[in-house]
C-alpha cells in the first residue's frame, strides 16, 4: 500500500492533559493562528502553563498540540474562570472545545466551582456558539452582562467584554452523561 495511503487510514490520537511550561511555546504559536483572540507574550502562556496547570487543558492530536484552554478558579469565588479557548485549524470541527471545557470542568481542582465565567464580545459567534452548546451539554443557566467595556475599561480601542455566566448544577455529571 503507498505510504500516502497508509498515512490517510491511520487513526489519530486525540490526548487531553495538563499542560506543562515546555508546552509554553507551542501553546504561543497555537494562538497565533487562532484570531480574534489576543496573543498574550510566550512567557505569558509558559506562566500559564506552570502555575496554573490544574485549571488549563491542552489537546494533542497524535503529538501536536492543537487546542488550549487557559483558566483559574477566582479567587474567593466558587467559580472557574475561561481565559482563552484556542482550537487549531486541523482540529476544528471536531467538538473539541467543548470536550476539553468538559475535560475541565471533571477535574477535581475545579470540584468546587459552581459556575464558569468567561468574557466574550458581541461579535465573536464562535465562542457565544461553543458556551451555549457547552451550558445546555452541563444542564446549566448561561447568562450574561456588558462587564469590560470599549470606553470604561479599554480606552476606546477593543469592543465591550460580555461576563457569560454558566451555572454548573451540583448534578452535572448525570447531564454529562446523556
Amino acid at each position: 500500500m503507498p505510504k500516502d495511503v497508509q498515512e490517510l487510514e491511520r487513526p489519530r490520537q486525540l490526548t487531553l492533559r495538563k499542560p506543562d511550561p515546555t508546552d509554553g511555546a507551542a501553546i504561543w504559536e497555537l494562538v497565533r493562528t487562532c484570531k480574534p483572540l489576543d496573543e498574550n507574550s510566550m512567557y505569558c502562556n509558559l506562566v500559564q502553563a506552570e502555575h496554573f496547570r490544574d485549571t488549563c487543558v491542552v489537546a494533542l492530536l497524535d503529538d501536536q498540540i492543537v487546542g488550549w484552554i487557559s483558566g483559574h478558579m477566582i479567587p474567593n469565588e466558587d467559580a472557574l474562570f475561561v481565559w482563552q479557548v484556542a482550537v487549531g485549524p486541523d482540529a476544528r470541527g471536531l467538538g473539541l472545545a467543548r470536550k476539553m471545557l468538559t475535560h475541565l470542568v471533571e477535574r477535581d481542582e475545579c470540584a468546587d466551582a459552581q459556575r464558569l465565567n468567561t468574557t466574550i464580545t458581541r461579535d465573536n459567534d464562535a465562542s457565544w456558539a461553543l458556551f451555549r452548546s457547552f451550558a445546555r451539554q452541563q444542564g446549566g443557566r448561561l447568562s450574561d452582562d456588558p462587564h469590560y467595556t470599549r470606553n470604561d475599561h479599554f480606552n476606546g480601542r477593543h469592543a465591550t467584554e460580555h461576563m457569560v455566566t454558566i451555572t454548573l448544577p451540583r448534578h452535572a455529571g448525570q447531564a454529562r452523561a446523556a
